[in-house]
């Protein structure tokens, strides 16, 4: 049985909204409430680069942090990661699930132009002690994890898993495996996926993988056709247009019915699903509530 309702609070986004009182900033957090019955699942998805916001806007938004079934981490860039400890100290009390990939404590950093170590704050192992000792309990996993009968993780998007023209990630980042550079591919971003009674609501972060790959590997853990909305950041900005139409067209052909997107996809690729998708699509800013 799928969740009778399901309501999605933008905690965060890179746009604070025209006219608006709510705190943009870089990254991305969402707080998913749904219900099926009597019962109600609470995650939150992501914690942005810091916790102020993510507080300021809940308080305004008259949500509680607390009382969460689990945090998922999409993966481990610090716009994703960097206000987990934070919350953990303050807003967010008592033991709770952190489910993410388990090398989200990677090393990874951007030259662009210069060396800037681009992981979980201030360093994969501060980080996860951190977590640890104020009552984070990991769940590290390539595999989907199941939170819930209706809510799940997609887990890694492997390569057989891709469509072929998002293997090769839009961004360039590397990371350190053993003393070795090695280019990153970001395989360690994980979706998150809703099955409400309108149809398959999925989640990313930024993406990497492949926004419309995470959205076919959804389908498939589900066995769910029809995809009532994706949400999220699709790191198209500065992909060619080649892959922005190629994106757009998988989601036609996989039936998604509405987009709501912002973070890093990129003015151009958010011009495109406009003209795409006409009011159904919408441009995610904080503060924003979305009901299914």
């Amino acid at each position: 049985m799928p969740l009778d309702t399901l309501k999605l609070y933008i905690l965060v986004e890179d746009y604070g909204g025209y006219g608006s009182k709510f705190l943009g900033q870089h990254g991305i957090s969402i707080l998913a409430m749904g219900r099926r019955g009597g019962e109600e699942v609470k995650v939150l998805f992501d914690t942005g680069t810091s916790a102020l916001p993510i507080v300021k806007n809940a308080e305004m938004l008259g949500v509680d942090l607390r009382g969460l079934d689990a945090i998922v981490l999409s993966h481990n860039h610090y716009d994703h990661t960097g206000g987990l400890v934070d919350l953990l100290k303050g807003s967010i009390k008592g033991e709770v699930p952190v489910i993410a990939h388990p090398e989200i404590f990677k090393v990874s950093y951007a030259v662009d132009p210069v060396l800037r170590y681009i992981g979980p704050p201030p360093s994969p192992v501060k980080f996860r002690k951190d977590v640890e000792e104020l009552g984070g309990l990991w769940i590290l996993s390539r595999d989907p994890v199941k939170l819930h009968d209706d809510v799940f993780t997609t887990g890694e998007v492997f390569e057989d898993e891709k469509f072929d023209f998002e293997k090769n990630p839009t961004l360039k980042v590397m990371k350190v495996v053993e003393g070795k550079i090695l280019p990153d591919t970001i395989n360690d971003e994980i979706g998150l996926a809703f099955n409400t009674s309108e149809g398959l609501v999925v989640l990313g972060g930024c993406s990497h993988p492949g926004i419309a790959s995470i959205v076919r590997k959804a389908m498939k853990i589900s066995g769910i056709n029809k995809v009532r909305a994706v949400i999220g950041g699709f790191h198209l900005i500065g992909a060619s247009s080649e892959r922005i139409e190629a994106t757009i067209r998988e989601f036609k052909a996989l039936g998604v019915e509405e987009v709501f997107t912002g973070h890093c996809t990129g003015l151009d690729a958010e011009a495109r699903f406009k003209a795409a998708y006409g009011s159904k699509f919408h441009k995610l800013h904080a503060g924003l509530t979305i009901n299914f």
